[in-house]
């Protein structure tokens, strides 16, 4: 493996200028003043979720933590902030020795949120820690929103396999982070070959409608196909006709072709004329993959047709209409002087309208009813009450800027599917409404 889980080649190590300039000039004016020292609490949450969303899904931990690793300036960084005087030379000093120190609590990968829920906590000066603001809401608003689009698109396939198909429609390195947030949100494969190299995430593909149009007929693309990758391939068949292709395909592959793909038309029209026309030429286990700017609502829409995968790309990339989860990472608690001894103090913002925040370091619950289905998001600042102590949503994931552990993303996607599982039966609805279980402060 030559890449971080951030997706960066090994030869552009660093993540120091995926940030707004304002983080490196708070810090330099933070110095000047003596309190860039001061011991400071910063919490990643949103105030609420997006649009006629019922719950949120954690995405992009595992890429944050590489982030924070690799968050550090090398000398010819130094030499363009100092060059375009982004930064004095007092401060381009400090950042030299650059690297963060402190500890971060946050929600399990996988894990659901609601609003107000603490997903990331971060804790050390108030200098090593504002300088990660801008790369972790970059990722954490990115993957989120990519793995909440794929958790409602799995809960409308039900059983039926999902395949990643994005790449082409976004950036290509945005097209790796959405193929693992897919995984993360119940996909099972990917189109994308950076991300099953990056990641370990499972690959497919075979042809495209260029494969076709390249050959005479189609007979000759079908043939020229299925002896290059055997009979267990799947087919296009919709370039020309699709009932005389499927014909084709099943006389040149025989009973075994694996699968055929439809990319047009009515697809519950088609899928079910292609199914009986299959049944009848003896290929009654060929599977069936739609494609076609697929959303959830168009995947639920064919629940009851002979589908058995569906390949998403477009919406899915783009968070299916919400492509941002409008996280904030906030200044919470802050202590007086620099002393380590010095006490920590709720701090937050007060202004009129939407934008406050609460202050203090939060801990955070799930309450569960008899049978174990959530009813409540609990967050309180004060000590943890005892029926709440077994039920913390945050763990340590960094001490001392160190990482404590990275999981394999069968775990992440595993974890989630059982989370959501827990949540009430509302919650997979795919109908717009309000969050599906309460956010209370204790």
């Amino acid at each position: 493996m030559n890449t971080s889980d951030l997706g960066l080649p090994v030869d552009v190590p660093s993540t120091a200028l995926f940030t707004d300039q304002y983080e490196l000039t708070m810090l330099q004016a933070a110095l000047r003043a003596g309190s860039a020292d001061r011991r400071s609490v910063f919490e990643v949450f949103t105030r609420r979720l997006p649009e006629g969303r019922r719950y949120g899904v954690v995405a992009g931990t595992g890429r944050v933590l590489d982030a924070v690793e690799n968050f550090r300036f090398d000398e010819t960084q130094l030499r363009f902030l100092h060059e375009q005087k982004i930064v004095d030379e007092p401060t381009a000093e400090w950042l030299t020795s650059y690297r963060f120190g402190g500890d971060i609590w946050g929600y399990p990968e996988g894990e659901v949120y609601f609003p107000g829920s603490p997903i990331l906590r971060v804790e050390g000066s108030f200098a090593e820690c504002v300088l990660l603001e801008t790369v972790i809401l970059s990722i954490l608003n990115h993957d989120s929103a990519i793995a909440a689009a794929a958790s409602r698109m799995s809960t409308a396939a039900g059983e039926r396999p999902l395949i990643e198909m994005g790449a082409r429609r976004t950036h290509e390195l945005a097209a790796v982070a959405s193929s693992r947030a897919a995984y993360v949100g119940g996909f099972s494969t990917t189109s994308d070959l950076a991300a099953g190299f990056r990641y370990g995430i499972p690959t497919v593909g075979t042809s495209a409608h260029a494969f076709t149009l390249l050959h005479d007929d189609e007979r000759q693309a079908f043939t020229a196909q299925v002896e290059s990758l055997g009979r267990g391939t799947t087919l296009l068949v919709d370039t020309y006709d699709v009932a005389e292709a499927v014909r084709a395909a099943v006389e040149i592959a025989g009973p075994e072709l694996g699968a055929v793909r439809i990319d047009s038309g009515d697809l519950l029209l088609v899928a079910h004329k292609v199914r009986k026309e299959l049944d009848t030429l003896g290929a009654t286990d060929t599977k069936i993959v739609v494609t076609s700017d697929l959303d959830e609502y168009a995947i639920a829409s064919l629940a009851a047709a002979p589908v058995d995968a569906y390949g998403v790309g477009t919406q899915l990339v783009t968070g299916s209409g919400h492509p941002t989860c409008s996280m904030v990472y906030k200044l919470v608690a802050r202590a007086t002087s620099a002393d380590p001894a010095t006490p920590l103090q709720p701090v937050a913002k007060k202004s009129l309208g939407a934008k406050t925040s609460r202050g203090g370091r939060k801990w955070a619950a799930r309450r569960t009813d008899a049978d174990g289905v959530a009813e409540a998001e609990v967050i309180g600042t004060g000590p943890v009450p005892a029926a709440m102590a077994d039920r913390q949503l945050q763990v340590q994931l960094v001490k001392g800027g160190s990482v404590i552990e990275r999981e394999p993303l069968d775990r992440v996607r595993d974890r989630h599917l059982a989370v959501r599982s827990t949540l009430p039966m509302s919650a997979l609805q795919l109908s717009r409404g309000e969050a599906v279980i309460p956010t209370e402060y204790a």
